[in-house]
Protein backbone atom coordinates (compact mmCIF):
# COMPACT_ATOMS: atom_id res chain seq x y z
CA UNK A 1 0.00 0.00 0.00
CA UNK A 2 2.78 2.13 0.56
CA UNK A 3 4.47 1.69 -2.71
CA UNK A 4 0.92 2.88 -4.67
CA UNK A 5 0.43 5.91 -2.34
CA UNK A 6 4.17 7.33 -2.64
CA UNK A 7 4.32 7.64 -6.31
CA UNK A 8 0.40 8.83 -6.55
CA UNK A 9 1.20 11.31 -4.14
CA UNK A 10 4.91 12.59 -5.74
CA UNK A 11 2.63 13.14 -9.45
CA UNK A 12 -0.42 14.92 -7.99
CA UNK A 13 2.21 17.53 -6.17
CA UNK A 14 3.70 17.83 -9.86
CA UNK A 15 0.23 18.87 -11.86
CA UNK A 16 -2.11 19.86 -9.13
CA UNK A 17 -2.72 23.88 -8.74
CA UNK A 18 -4.68 25.60 -6.79
CA UNK A 19 -5.02 29.67 -5.30
CA UNK A 20 -2.72 31.89 -3.61
CA UNK A 21 -0.75 29.84 -0.96
CA UNK A 22 -3.54 30.93 2.15
CA UNK A 23 -1.55 33.34 4.31
CA UNK A 24 -0.81 35.78 1.12
CA UNK A 25 -3.00 38.37 -0.51
CA UNK A 26 -2.84 41.15 -2.58
CA UNK A 27 -2.74 44.96 -2.34
CA UNK A 28 -3.45 47.01 -5.06
CA UNK A 29 -4.21 50.90 -5.24
CA UNK A 30 -5.00 53.78 -7.60
CA UNK A 31 -3.54 57.02 -7.32
CA UNK A 32 -4.92 60.42 -8.95
CA UNK A 33 -4.05 64.45 -8.84
CA UNK A 34 -6.78 67.04 -7.78
CA UNK A 35 -8.45 66.78 -10.95
CA UNK A 36 -8.77 63.32 -11.04
CA UNK A 37 -6.25 62.47 -13.42
CA UNK A 38 -4.14 59.43 -12.99
CA UNK A 39 -0.60 59.98 -11.52
CA UNK A 40 2.36 58.29 -13.13
CA UNK A 41 5.51 57.51 -11.58
CA UNK A 42 4.43 57.93 -7.63
CA UNK A 43 6.13 55.27 -5.51
CA UNK A 44 3.96 53.43 -3.41
CA UNK A 45 5.35 51.78 -0.29
CA UNK A 46 4.21 49.04 1.52
CA UNK A 47 5.44 48.44 4.88
CA UNK A 48 4.85 45.94 7.76
CA UNK A 49 4.03 48.40 11.26
CA UNK A 50 5.60 44.84 13.34
CA UNK A 51 9.03 44.20 10.82
CA UNK A 52 11.16 45.47 8.55
CA UNK A 53 9.37 43.66 6.05
CA UNK A 54 8.72 46.18 2.66
CA UNK A 55 7.70 46.46 -0.79
CA UNK A 56 8.08 49.54 -3.14
CA UNK A 57 6.35 50.26 -6.82
CA UNK A 58 5.56 52.73 -9.36
CA UNK A 59 2.47 53.57 -10.08
CA UNK A 60 2.19 52.85 -14.11
CA UNK A 61 0.20 54.90 -16.66
CA UNK A 62 -3.17 54.92 -15.58
CA UNK A 63 -2.32 55.27 -12.08
CA UNK A 64 -2.20 51.50 -10.44
CA UNK A 65 0.09 50.00 -8.34
CA UNK A 66 -0.14 46.33 -7.14
CA UNK A 67 1.87 44.46 -4.55
CA UNK A 68 1.57 40.10 -4.63
CA UNK A 69 2.55 37.49 -2.49
CA UNK A 70 1.41 39.66 1.07
CA UNK A 71 1.34 37.73 4.14
CA UNK A 72 -1.51 38.55 6.09
CA UNK A 73 -1.20 41.11 9.01
CA UNK A 74 -1.08 44.70 9.93
CA UNK A 75 0.51 47.66 7.40
CA UNK A 76 0.92 51.01 6.19
CA UNK A 77 1.13 52.19 2.50
CA UNK A 78 2.63 55.40 1.60
CA UNK A 79 2.29 57.30 -1.51
CA UNK A 80 5.20 59.84 -2.59
CA UNK A 81 5.61 62.14 -5.35
CA UNK A 82 7.37 65.95 -5.80
CA UNK A 83 5.14 68.15 -5.71
CA UNK A 84 2.28 66.60 -3.64
CA UNK A 85 1.84 65.61 -0.04
CA UNK A 86 2.96 61.94 1.14
CA UNK A 87 -0.28 60.38 1.89
CA UNK A 88 -0.48 56.91 4.16
CA UNK A 89 -2.97 54.58 4.72
CA UNK A 90 -3.09 52.13 7.24
CA UNK A 91 -4.41 48.25 6.00
CA UNK A 92 -5.63 45.40 7.80
CA UNK A 93 -5.11 42.18 4.95
CA UNK A 94 -6.52 39.06 5.74
CA UNK A 95 -5.78 35.90 3.82
CA UNK A 96 -6.86 35.93 -0.04
CA UNK A 97 -7.90 39.36 -0.20
CA UNK A 98 -7.06 41.41 -3.08
CA UNK A 99 -7.28 45.09 -1.19
CA UNK A 100 -8.14 47.88 -3.33
CA UNK A 101 -6.84 51.35 -2.16
CA UNK A 102 -7.33 54.99 -3.27
CA UNK A 103 -5.25 57.78 -3.00
CA UNK A 104 -6.22 61.30 -4.07
CA UNK A 105 -2.88 63.82 -3.68
CA UNK A 106 -3.04 67.25 -3.09
CA UNK A 107 -0.69 70.08 -3.39
CA UNK A 108 1.95 70.03 -1.15
CA UNK A 109 1.73 73.02 0.96
CA UNK A 110 4.96 72.43 3.36
CA UNK A 111 6.37 68.91 4.18
CA UNK A 112 3.59 67.32 5.06
CA UNK A 113 2.15 63.63 5.61
CA UNK A 114 -1.66 63.03 5.34
CA UNK A 115 -3.52 60.39 6.75
CA UNK A 116 -6.41 59.02 4.96
CA UNK A 117 -8.44 56.59 6.92
CA UNK A 118 -11.07 54.13 4.94
CA UNK A 119 -13.06 51.63 6.35
CA UNK A 120 -11.96 49.28 3.75
CA UNK A 121 -8.45 49.37 5.32
CA UNK A 122 -9.80 47.74 8.47
CA UNK A 123 -12.71 45.88 6.91
CA UNK A 124 -12.80 43.43 4.06
CA UNK A 125 -15.80 44.71 2.35
CA UNK A 126 -16.02 42.02 -0.07
CA UNK A 127 -15.71 38.57 2.17
CA UNK A 128 -18.67 36.28 3.06
CA UNK A 129 -15.99 34.70 6.19
CA UNK A 130 -16.60 35.11 9.63
CA UNK A 131 -12.69 36.06 10.74
CA UNK A 132 -11.18 38.00 13.56
CA UNK A 133 -6.80 38.71 12.92
CA UNK A 134 -5.06 38.55 16.42
CA UNK A 135 -1.37 39.87 16.32
CA UNK A 136 1.77 39.29 18.37
CA UNK A 137 1.44 42.99 20.18
CA UNK A 138 -2.28 41.59 21.14
CA UNK A 139 -0.74 38.27 22.42
CA UNK A 140 1.89 39.86 24.47
CA UNK A 141 0.28 42.44 26.13
CA UNK A 142 -2.35 39.92 27.04
CA UNK A 143 -2.18 38.20 30.92
CA UNK A 144 -1.40 34.88 30.28
CA UNK A 145 -1.70 34.62 26.40
CA UNK A 146 1.40 33.79 25.64
CA UNK A 147 2.50 31.02 28.42
CA UNK A 148 3.46 27.67 26.24
CA UNK A 149 1.00 25.85 27.34
CA UNK A 150 -1.88 28.31 26.43
CA UNK A 151 -5.13 28.60 24.13
CA UNK A 152 -6.24 32.53 25.93
CA UNK A 153 -4.96 34.22 22.52
CA UNK A 154 -7.91 32.51 20.99
CA UNK A 155 -10.80 32.66 24.01
CA UNK A 156 -9.75 35.64 24.58
CA UNK A 157 -10.02 37.01 21.33
CA UNK A 158 -12.71 35.03 19.45
CA UNK A 159 -16.20 34.82 20.08
CA UNK A 160 -17.82 31.55 20.99
CA UNK A 161 -14.23 30.02 21.62
CA UNK A 162 -13.95 28.36 25.15
CA UNK A 163 -12.54 25.41 26.73
CA UNK A 164 -13.98 22.19 28.07
CA UNK A 165 -12.28 18.75 29.49
CA UNK A 166 -8.85 21.09 28.39
CA UNK A 167 -10.47 20.66 24.70
CA UNK A 168 -10.60 23.74 22.25
CA UNK A 169 -14.37 24.28 21.45
CA UNK A 170 -15.70 26.64 18.98
CA UNK A 171 -19.25 26.74 17.93
CA UNK A 172 -20.20 24.35 19.62
CA UNK A 173 -17.46 21.94 18.13
CA UNK A 174 -13.92 20.98 18.52
CA UNK A 175 -13.60 19.95 14.67
CA UNK A 176 -10.88 22.58 13.48
CA UNK A 177 -8.42 23.30 11.54
CA UNK A 178 -4.54 24.36 12.05
CA UNK A 179 -2.77 25.85 9.08
CA UNK A 180 1.05 27.29 9.71
CA UNK A 181 1.97 29.80 6.82
CA UNK A 182 -0.98 28.69 4.98
CA UNK A 183 0.01 24.80 5.13
CA UNK A 184 -2.19 22.26 6.59
CA UNK A 185 -0.88 20.65 9.93
CA UNK A 186 -3.43 17.41 9.88
CA UNK A 187 -4.98 15.77 12.21
CA UNK A 188 -7.75 13.16 11.73
CA UNK A 189 -7.94 11.82 15.24
CA UNK A 190 -10.00 13.15 18.11
CA UNK A 191 -9.89 14.42 21.42
CA UNK A 192 -6.90 12.47 22.24
CA UNK A 193 -4.39 15.41 22.63
CA UNK A 194 -4.94 18.11 25.26
CA UNK A 195 -1.59 19.66 24.73
CA UNK A 196 -1.35 22.93 21.82
CA UNK A 197 0.89 22.13 18.95
CA UNK A 198 2.04 25.90 19.13
CA UNK A 199 3.75 28.35 21.06
CA UNK A 200 1.86 31.35 21.31
CA UNK A 201 5.54 33.26 21.24
CA UNK A 202 6.10 32.23 17.73
CA UNK A 203 3.12 33.43 16.09
CA UNK A 204 3.24 36.90 14.62
CA UNK A 205 -0.10 36.79 13.64
CA UNK A 206 -3.28 34.83 13.85
CA UNK A 207 -6.31 34.57 11.90
CA UNK A 208 -9.26 32.57 13.21
CA UNK A 209 -12.04 32.10 10.83
CA UNK A 210 -15.29 30.74 12.35
CA UNK A 211 -17.76 30.68 9.49
CA UNK A 212 -18.49 31.29 5.78
CA UNK A 213 -15.34 29.53 4.46
CA UNK A 214 -14.30 29.54 0.94
CA UNK A 215 -13.80 26.06 -0.51
CA UNK A 216 -10.03 26.15 0.00
CA UNK A 217 -11.02 25.60 3.96
CA UNK A 218 -12.54 22.38 3.32
CA UNK A 219 -12.35 19.98 6.06
CA UNK A 220 -13.25 21.47 9.36
CA UNK A 221 -16.76 23.02 9.85
CA UNK A 222 -16.14 25.06 13.25
CA UNK A 223 -13.18 26.72 12.97
CA UNK A 224 -9.96 27.55 10.78
CA UNK A 225 -6.62 28.75 12.42
CA UNK A 226 -4.15 30.23 10.35
CA UNK A 227 -0.65 30.97 11.93
CA UNK A 228 1.29 33.15 10.57
CA UNK A 229 4.66 32.54 12.22
CA UNK A 230 7.62 34.59 13.17
CA UNK A 231 10.47 35.02 10.18
CA UNK A 232 12.99 37.32 11.41
CA UNK A 233 12.19 39.96 9.73
CA UNK A 234 11.16 41.63 13.08
CA UNK A 235 14.88 41.28 14.27
CA UNK A 236 18.19 42.78 13.64
CA UNK A 237 20.71 39.60 14.87
CA UNK A 238 19.05 40.17 18.24
CA UNK A 239 17.95 37.00 20.66
CA UNK A 240 15.52 37.16 23.48
CA UNK A 241 15.61 35.93 26.38
CA UNK A 242 12.00 35.19 28.88
CA UNK A 243 11.86 33.69 31.37
CA UNK A 244 8.88 33.53 34.41
CA UNK A 245 7.78 32.24 37.77
CA UNK A 246 4.65 32.19 39.27
CA UNK A 247 1.64 30.98 41.13
CA UNK A 248 1.89 27.06 41.08
CA UNK A 249 5.66 27.03 40.27
CA UNK A 250 4.39 27.76 36.96
CA UNK A 251 7.69 29.01 35.12
CA UNK A 252 7.30 29.80 31.08
CA UNK A 253 10.95 30.02 29.51
CA UNK A 254 12.12 30.87 26.38
CA UNK A 255 15.36 32.03 24.33
CA UNK A 256 14.47 32.97 20.30
CA UNK A 257 17.18 34.48 17.87
CA UNK A 258 16.46 36.21 14.39
CA UNK A 259 18.22 38.06 11.44
CA UNK A 260 17.20 39.25 8.29
CA UNK A 261 18.61 41.04 4.94
CA UNK A 262 16.44 42.21 1.99
CA UNK A 263 16.57 38.25 0.97
CA UNK A 264 16.91 36.13 4.01
CA UNK A 265 15.38 35.82 6.93
CA UNK A 266 15.53 33.32 9.73
CA UNK A 267 14.11 32.47 13.48
CA UNK A 268 14.29 30.22 16.07
CA UNK A 269 13.16 29.64 19.33
CA UNK A 270 13.73 26.92 22.04
CA UNK A 271 11.04 27.01 24.69
CA UNK A 272 10.32 25.07 27.91
CA UNK A 273 7.92 25.16 31.02
CA UNK A 274 6.39 23.43 33.94
CA UNK A 275 3.52 23.84 36.55
CA UNK A 276 1.63 22.10 39.34
CA UNK A 277 -1.89 23.15 37.67
CA UNK A 278 -1.58 21.64 34.18
CA UNK A 279 -5.17 19.97 33.10
CA UNK A 280 -8.43 21.05 34.58
CA UNK A 281 -9.23 19.51 37.72
CA UNK A 282 -12.01 17.46 38.98
CA UNK A 283 -12.29 19.48 41.95
CA UNK A 284 -11.33 22.64 43.68
CA UNK A 285 -8.02 21.23 45.35
CA UNK A 286 -5.26 20.64 43.02
CA UNK A 287 -3.74 16.71 43.29
CA UNK A 288 -1.48 15.11 41.25
CA UNK A 289 -1.33 17.62 38.45
CA UNK A 290 2.15 18.40 37.27
CA UNK A 291 2.99 19.22 33.66
CA UNK A 292 6.09 20.27 32.23
CA UNK A 293 7.06 20.09 27.89
CA UNK A 294 10.04 21.13 25.75
CA UNK A 295 9.74 22.62 21.99
CA UNK A 296 11.64 24.25 19.45
CA UNK A 297 10.39 26.00 16.40
CA UNK A 298 12.54 27.53 13.25
CA UNK A 299 11.45 29.49 10.26
CA UNK A 300 13.47 30.34 7.07
CA UNK A 301 12.77 32.62 4.28
CA UNK A 302 15.06 33.42 1.38
CA UNK A 303 13.65 34.99 -1.88
CA UNK A 304 15.93 33.46 -4.80
CA UNK A 305 14.72 35.85 -7.05
CA UNK A 306 12.02 38.62 -7.01
CA UNK A 307 9.38 36.57 -8.46
CA UNK A 308 10.25 32.91 -6.50
CA UNK A 309 10.42 32.96 -2.57
CA UNK A 310 11.43 29.63 -0.27
CA UNK A 311 10.41 28.98 3.15
CA UNK A 312 10.92 26.27 5.47
CA UNK A 313 8.84 25.92 8.75
CA UNK A 314 9.71 23.05 11.20
CA UNK A 315 8.88 22.24 14.75
CA UNK A 316 9.49 19.84 17.47
CA UNK A 317 7.24 19.64 20.96
CA UNK A 318 6.87 16.78 23.56
CA UNK A 319 4.31 17.30 26.53
CA UNK A 320 4.03 15.28 30.33
CA UNK A 321 0.96 15.67 31.91
CA UNK A 322 -0.29 14.22 35.06
CA UNK A 323 -3.92 13.52 35.35
CA UNK A 324 -5.69 15.41 38.04
CA UNK A 325 -7.35 13.59 40.96
CA UNK A 326 -10.11 13.61 43.30
CA UNK A 327 -8.84 12.63 46.35
CA UNK A 328 -12.23 11.70 48.01
CA UNK A 329 -12.77 9.53 44.79
CA UNK A 330 -12.81 5.69 45.97
CA UNK A 331 -10.69 5.05 42.97
CA UNK A 332 -7.20 7.03 43.11
CA UNK A 333 -6.13 7.35 39.66
CA UNK A 334 -2.11 8.16 38.90
CA UNK A 335 -2.07 8.28 35.46
CA UNK A 336 0.27 10.53 32.77
CA UNK A 337 0.19 11.62 29.63
CA UNK A 338 2.79 11.95 27.13
CA UNK A 339 2.45 13.54 23.97
CA UNK A 340 4.81 14.36 20.86
CA UNK A 341 3.87 16.61 18.13
CA UNK A 342 6.46 17.24 15.11
CA UNK A 343 5.96 19.13 11.87
CA UNK A 344 8.34 20.49 8.99
CA UNK A 345 6.38 22.01 5.90
CA UNK A 346 8.21 23.70 2.71
CA UNK A 347 6.79 25.88 0.23
CA UNK A 348 7.53 27.30 -2.80
CA UNK A 349 5.87 30.73 -3.89
CA UNK A 350 6.34 31.61 -7.25
CA UNK A 351 4.93 34.92 -8.96
CA UNK A 352 4.28 35.18 -12.84
CA UNK A 353 2.95 37.92 -15.13
CA UNK A 354 -0.02 39.79 -14.63
CA UNK A 355 -0.95 38.75 -11.12
CA UNK A 356 -0.76 34.39 -11.13
CA UNK A 357 0.61 32.76 -8.09
CA UNK A 358 1.63 29.86 -8.11
CA UNK A 359 2.54 27.68 -4.76
CA UNK A 360 3.66 23.92 -3.99
CA UNK A 361 3.95 23.02 -0.59
CA UNK A 362 4.68 19.30 0.85
CA UNK A 363 4.35 18.72 4.48
CA UNK A 364 5.38 15.87 7.16
CA UNK A 365 3.12 15.67 10.19
CA UNK A 366 4.02 13.43 13.62
CA UNK A 367 1.26 13.59 16.31
CA UNK A 368 1.05 10.79 19.16
CA UNK A 369 -0.64 10.69 22.59
CA UNK A 370 0.28 8.30 25.05
CA UNK A 371 -2.16 7.39 28.30
CA UNK A 372 -0.58 5.26 30.50
CA UNK A 373 -2.19 4.21 34.21
CA UNK A 374 -0.50 2.97 36.93
CA UNK A 375 0.13 -0.37 38.09
CA UNK A 376 -1.92 0.85 41.33
CA UNK A 377 -4.51 1.82 39.85
CA UNK A 378 -7.95 -0.17 39.91
CA UNK A 379 -8.70 0.30 36.39
CA UNK A 380 -5.66 0.71 35.04
CA UNK A 381 -5.77 1.71 31.02
CA UNK A 382 -3.50 2.88 28.25
CA UNK A 383 -3.72 4.54 24.81
CA UNK A 384 -1.12 4.60 22.68
CA UNK A 385 -1.54 6.46 19.19
CA UNK A 386 1.39 7.54 16.84
CA UNK A 387 0.14 8.96 13.38
CA UNK A 388 2.45 10.20 10.46
CA UNK A 389 1.40 12.56 8.17
CA UNK A 390 2.78 13.03 4.96
CA UNK A 391 1.11 14.95 1.71
CA UNK A 392 1.31 18.33 -0.06
CA UNK A 393 -0.79 20.97 -1.55
CA UNK A 394 -0.28 22.54 -4.68
CA UNK A 395 -1.68 26.31 -5.45
CA UNK A 396 -2.45 28.60 -8.40
CA UNK A 397 -4.06 32.26 -7.97
CA UNK A 398 -4.98 34.01 -11.07
CA UNK A 399 -6.84 37.83 -10.54
CA UNK A 400 -8.17 38.90 -13.77
CA UNK A 401 -10.34 42.14 -13.85
CA UNK A 402 -13.15 41.72 -11.48
CA UNK A 403 -12.10 38.50 -11.13
CA UNK A 404 -10.19 36.63 -8.38
CA UNK A 405 -9.65 32.84 -9.02
CA UNK A 406 -8.51 30.63 -6.60
CA UNK A 407 -7.69 26.39 -7.79
CA UNK A 408 -5.96 23.95 -6.44
CA UNK A 409 -5.23 20.38 -5.17
CA UNK A 410 -4.22 18.74 -1.97
CA UNK A 411 -3.26 15.19 -0.76
CA UNK A 412 -1.80 13.31 2.39
CA UNK A 413 -1.86 9.84 3.62
CA UNK A 414 -1.85 8.61 7.13
CA UNK A 415 -0.34 6.09 8.63
CA UNK A 416 -1.81 5.22 12.15
CA UNK A 417 -0.53 3.07 14.99
CA UNK A 418 -2.64 2.12 17.79
CA UNK A 419 -2.59 0.52 20.99
CA UNK A 420 -5.64 -0.08 23.63
CA UNK A 421 -5.57 -1.95 26.94
CA UNK A 422 -7.59 -2.15 30.20
CA UNK A 423 -6.59 -3.82 32.82
CA UNK A 424 -9.61 -4.30 35.87
CA UNK A 425 -7.63 -4.85 39.24
CA UNK A 426 -10.81 -4.87 41.04
CA UNK A 427 -12.18 -8.35 39.68
CA UNK A 428 -15.24 -6.69 38.19
CA UNK A 429 -14.17 -8.06 34.78
CA UNK A 430 -13.89 -5.00 32.84
CA UNK A 431 -11.01 -5.85 31.25
CA UNK A 432 -10.03 -4.74 27.54
CA UNK A 433 -7.68 -7.43 26.05
CA UNK A 434 -4.31 -5.24 24.10
CA UNK A 435 -5.90 -4.61 20.82
CA UNK A 436 -2.77 -2.91 18.30
CA UNK A 437 -4.23 -1.81 14.65
CA UNK A 438 -1.92 0.14 11.84
CA UNK A 439 -4.22 1.32 9.71
CA UNK A 440 -3.70 3.66 6.89
CA UNK A 441 -5.77 5.90 4.85
CA UNK A 442 -5.68 9.00 2.26
CA UNK A 443 -7.30 11.82 1.49
CA UNK A 444 -7.36 13.60 -2.16
CA UNK A 445 -9.49 17.00 -2.30
CA UNK A 446 -9.73 19.19 -5.33
CA UNK A 447 -11.29 23.09 -4.65
CA UNK A 448 -12.87 25.76 -7.01
CA UNK A 449 -13.46 29.52 -5.63
CA UNK A 450 -14.14 32.41 -7.59
CA UNK A 451 -14.41 36.29 -5.99
CA UNK A 452 -16.28 38.39 -8.49
CA UNK A 453 -16.88 41.65 -8.13
CA UNK A 454 -20.53 42.60 -9.52
CA UNK A 455 -20.78 46.33 -8.67
CA UNK A 456 -18.61 48.60 -6.17
CA UNK A 457 -21.42 47.30 -3.30
CA UNK A 458 -21.75 44.00 -4.27
CA UNK A 459 -19.30 41.15 -3.80
CA UNK A 460 -20.20 37.40 -5.32
CA UNK A 461 -18.05 34.01 -3.49
CA UNK A 462 -18.56 30.80 -4.97
CA UNK A 463 -16.43 27.37 -5.01
CA UNK A 464 -16.88 23.87 -4.94
CA UNK A 465 -14.78 21.71 -3.26
CA UNK A 466 -14.49 17.69 -4.24
CA UNK A 467 -13.08 15.12 -1.54
CA UNK A 468 -11.80 11.88 -1.60
CA UNK A 469 -11.50 9.17 1.67
CA UNK A 470 -10.00 6.49 0.78
CA UNK A 471 -9.39 4.02 4.90
CA UNK A 472 -11.99 1.91 6.60
CA UNK A 473 -14.20 2.82 4.93
CA UNK A 474 -14.04 4.48 1.33
CA UNK A 475 -16.33 7.81 1.02
CA UNK A 476 -16.71 10.72 -1.68
CA UNK A 477 -18.24 14.58 -1.28
CA UNK A 478 -18.89 17.65 -3.64
CA UNK A 479 -19.33 20.67 -1.05
CA UNK A 480 -20.68 23.77 -2.84
CA UNK A 481 -20.05 27.15 -0.66
CA UNK A 482 -22.01 30.19 -1.84
CA UNK A 483 -21.79 33.57 -0.16
CA UNK A 484 -21.79 37.65 -1.23
CA UNK A 485 -20.98 40.76 0.57
CA UNK A 486 -23.25 43.85 -0.09
CA UNK A 487 -20.90 47.20 1.44
CA UNK A 488 -23.90 49.64 1.78
CA UNK A 489 -22.76 52.91 0.33
CA UNK A 490 -21.83 56.07 2.53
CA UNK A 491 -22.33 54.01 5.97
CA UNK A 492 -19.54 51.44 4.44
CA UNK A 493 -21.54 48.70 6.65
CA UNK A 494 -21.02 45.32 5.24
CA UNK A 495 -23.53 42.77 4.95
CA UNK A 496 -22.65 39.42 4.82
CA UNK A 497 -24.86 35.87 3.87
CA UNK A 498 -23.39 32.00 3.09
CA UNK A 499 -23.95 28.95 2.16
CA UNK A 500 -21.71 26.04 2.70
CA UNK A 501 -21.77 22.38 2.96
CA UNK A 502 -18.09 20.51 4.41
CA UNK A 503 -17.02 16.73 4.78
CA UNK A 504 -14.65 15.94 7.33
CA UNK A 505 -12.52 12.91 6.78
CA UNK A 506 -13.12 10.52 10.16
CA UNK A 507 -10.48 8.86 12.82
CA UNK A 508 -8.87 5.66 11.28
CA UNK A 509 -9.85 3.91 14.46
CA UNK A 510 -11.88 3.34 17.99
CA UNK A 511 -11.91 1.44 20.72
CA UNK A 512 -14.00 -1.58 20.11
CA UNK A 513 -15.07 -3.71 23.16
CA UNK A 514 -17.91 -5.85 24.82
CA UNK A 515 -16.35 -4.01 27.93
CA UNK A 516 -17.89 -0.53 26.30
CA UNK A 517 -20.98 0.21 28.31
CA UNK A 518 -22.04 3.20 25.39
CA UNK A 519 -24.20 2.08 22.27
CA UNK A 520 -21.54 1.27 19.39
CA UNK A 521 -23.96 1.03 16.84
CA UNK A 522 -21.96 4.08 14.93
CA UNK A 523 -19.31 1.95 13.59
CA UNK A 524 -17.48 1.27 11.25
CA UNK A 525 -16.85 5.69 11.81
CA UNK A 526 -17.46 7.64 8.83
CA UNK A 527 -16.81 10.85 7.80
CA UNK A 528 -19.04 14.04 9.22
CA UNK A 529 -21.11 16.09 6.81
CA UNK A 530 -22.23 19.25 7.85
CA UNK A 531 -24.84 22.11 6.37
CA UNK A 532 -23.87 25.92 7.44
CA UNK A 533 -26.03 28.84 6.92
CA UNK A 534 -24.92 32.57 8.36
CA UNK A 535 -25.54 35.68 8.12
CA UNK A 536 -23.50 38.71 9.19
CA UNK A 537 -23.08 42.46 9.79
CA UNK A 538 -19.92 44.50 10.18
CA UNK A 539 -19.88 48.11 11.47
CA UNK A 540 -17.16 50.62 11.06
CA UNK A 541 -17.63 53.79 12.83
CA UNK A 542 -14.18 55.52 13.15
CA UNK A 543 -11.91 53.53 14.38
CA UNK A 544 -14.14 50.84 15.95
CA UNK A 545 -15.30 47.82 14.52
CA UNK A 546 -18.31 45.99 15.59
CA UNK A 547 -19.82 42.92 14.32
CA UNK A 548 -22.82 40.49 14.84
CA UNK A 549 -23.45 37.06 13.40
CA UNK A 550 -26.59 34.64 12.78
CA UNK A 551 -25.67 30.68 12.39
CA UNK A 552 -27.15 27.45 12.22
CA UNK A 553 -24.87 24.63 11.70
CA UNK A 554 -26.50 20.91 11.25
CA UNK A 555 -24.24 18.08 11.23
CA UNK A 556 -24.66 14.29 10.30
CA UNK A 557 -22.13 11.63 11.68
CA UNK A 558 -21.22 14.82 14.19
CA UNK A 559 -17.46 13.45 16.00
CA UNK A 560 -17.71 13.48 19.67
CA UNK A 561 -16.01 11.40 22.41
CA UNK A 562 -16.85 9.39 25.45
CA UNK A 563 -14.73 8.21 28.27
CA UNK A 564 -13.48 4.63 28.35
CA UNK A 565 -15.22 3.40 32.02
CA UNK A 566 -13.36 5.44 34.68
CA UNK A 567 -10.36 5.53 32.62
CA UNK A 568 -9.72 8.96 31.15
CA UNK A 569 -9.13 7.96 27.81
CA UNK A 570 -11.68 9.28 25.29
CA UNK A 571 -12.26 7.51 21.94
CA UNK A 572 -14.15 9.04 18.88
CA UNK A 573 -17.93 8.48 18.03
CA UNK A 574 -20.19 9.71 15.97
CA UNK A 575 -23.73 11.02 16.71
CA UNK A 576 -26.03 10.51 13.91
CA UNK A 577 -27.61 14.24 14.03
CA UNK A 578 -26.69 17.41 15.49
CA UNK A 579 -27.82 21.24 15.74
CA UNK A 580 -26.29 23.79 16.64
CA UNK A 581 -27.84 27.48 16.30
CA UNK A 582 -26.12 31.09 17.85
CA UNK A 583 -25.62 34.58 17.74
CA UNK A 584 -22.52 35.74 18.37
CA UNK A 585 -21.12 39.38 18.42
CA UNK A 586 -17.77 41.38 18.90
CA UNK A 587 -16.25 44.84 19.22
CA UNK A 588 -12.45 46.27 18.73
CA UNK A 589 -11.35 49.29 19.72
CA UNK A 590 -8.62 51.45 18.73
CA UNK A 591 -5.46 51.96 20.69
CA UNK A 592 -7.32 54.43 23.73
CA UNK A 593 -4.52 56.75 24.69
CA UNK A 594 -1.78 55.12 23.70
CA UNK A 595 -2.05 52.32 25.76
CA UNK A 596 -5.09 49.87 26.19
CA UNK A 597 -7.61 48.37 23.27
CA UNK A 598 -9.53 45.73 23.04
Amino acid sequence: MLTVRIPLLAVLLLVAGSASATIFGSVSGLIHDPQHRPVQGAQATLRSTTSDWNKSAASDNSGEFHFDSVPLGNYRITVELAGFATQAQDLTLTSGRDARLHFSLTIAQTKETIEVRDTATTVNPESSTTQSVISRQQIASTPGADQTNSLAMITDYVPGAYMVHDQLHIRGGHQVSWLLDGVPVPNTSIASNVGPQFDPKDIDYLEVQRGGYSAEYGDRTYGVFNVVTRSGFERNRQAELVTSYGNFNNTNDQISFGDHTERFAYYGSLSGYRTDLGLETPVPRIVNDQAAGLSGFGSIIFNKTPTDQLRLTTSVRGDHYQVPIDPASSNILHDVENERDDFVNFSWLHTAANGVLITVSPFYHFNRAHYSGSPEDAIRSEYDRGSNFIGGVTTLGVRRGRHNFHAGFQVFGERDNQLYSVVDNSGAGGNVAPQRTIPWANVEAVFLQDQFKATRWLTLNGGLRLTHYGGPVSENAADPRIGAAIQIPRLNWVLRAFYGRYYQAPPLDTVTSPALNSDQSFLPLHGERAEQREFGLTIPLHAWTFDIANFRTGARNFFDHDVLGDSDVFFPLTIAHARIRGWEGSVNSPIIAGRAKF
